[in-house]
């Protein structure tokens, strides 16, 4: 019996210190090695070396054996993402930006319940964002801005109650601005720049307390600008540019020194908002803040 629990007890020891070196489950590499297949890894900028431990790979962040963390961030992923990404169960960050990915958005991606930043810019997704995204109940950050999505603005974004950034700018999306989106009290950045939405903007984005920048430039939005826009009293970027207005009432009820960045239609509101200084870089709203440009796992 002594030496049975000898033999348990280093069993258990060194599971124990093999979870604490990151070593992941097979499950879990297996669908790391198919998204490298599936976007031809061997072309990547920093490829991976599928020989070494999975805590070694580029931009792949292991904790307590668990892969929580991808970041490829311009690093020529070219190709579809594979389906088995929804069962990275205990993925928290998906960084995919600024690469050559095609084809669809996986129909699982919808799995990955734990995930809290999922950026997708600059790439050449097409399709519809899946009506069960508001599944993703711990998103802080939604971003496919300049990629090829079509059909309407899920109604379901309202679900997500933690989410900051909802970036869909330069995209072929249709329909109108969901009301739901009045319910996300900690946006602070709401990005729609040129796709083809139309109909009035929600009076629902009036409750929006902590938005600091609201991109609709572009678009076939008309009718008139909310008075609830008085509200947006932490509103410093504004862009609506290039739309169907008829009233703006919403905006003349607005403090003019709040506005770093302001681009309307009406001239009228040019005296009274001129001493802002129009960024144009910031028109298309395809900014892009990467942490992990520096990150040591290459």
């Amino acid at each position: 019996m002594k030496r049975l629990a000898i033999f348990f007890f280093l069993l258990t020891a060194s599971v124990g210190i093999s979870m604490a070196n990151g070593q992941v489950s097979q499950r879990e590499r297996d669908v790391l090695v198919d998204l490298y297949n599936s976007t031809k890894g061997e072309q990547w900028k920093v490829t991976w070396n599928l020989e070494a431990p999975v805590e070694k790979w580029k931009g792949v962040e292991v904790q307590d054996g668990h892969v929580v963390g991808i970041t490829l961030f311009m690093n020529n992923l070219d190709g579809t993402l594979p389906e088995s990404l929804g069962k990275l169960k205990y993925l928290t960050r998906l960084n995919l930006a600024f690469n050559n990915i095609t084809g669809v958005l996986p129909k699982d991606i919808v799995k990955l319940e734990s995930l809290k930043e999922f950026r997708l810019e600059m790439n050449r997704i097409k399709g519809s964002i899946p009506q069960e995204i508001g599944q993703l109940k711990n998103l802080e950050v939604f971003s496919m801005f300049n990629n090829f999505l079509s059909g309407p603005i899920p109604e379901t974004f309202g679900n997500i109650k933690n989410l900051k950034e909802l970036n869909l700018s330069s995209n072929n999306l249709k329909g109108i601005i969901p009301k739901s989106i009045g319910n996300l009290s900690k946006l602070e950045a709401l990005g729609l720049f040129e796709n083809g939405l139309e109909g009035e903007i929600p009076a629902e984005i009036g409750k929006l307390g902590q938005l600091k920048e609201l991109v609709l430039a572009n678009n076939q939005l008309g009718g008139e600008i909310p008075v609830e826009f008085s509200q947006l009293a932490s509103l410093q970027i504004l862009q609506i540019q290039n739309n169907r207005f008829n009233a703006y009432t919403g905006l003349k009820a607005m403090d003019a020194k709040q506005f770093l960045v302001f681009d309307a239609d009406d001239k009228s509101l040019n005296p009274r908002f001129n001493s802002i200084e129009f960024d144009r870089s910031r028109m298309a709203d395809t900014k892009f803040e990467d942490d992990e440009n520096n990150e040591n796992n290459e």
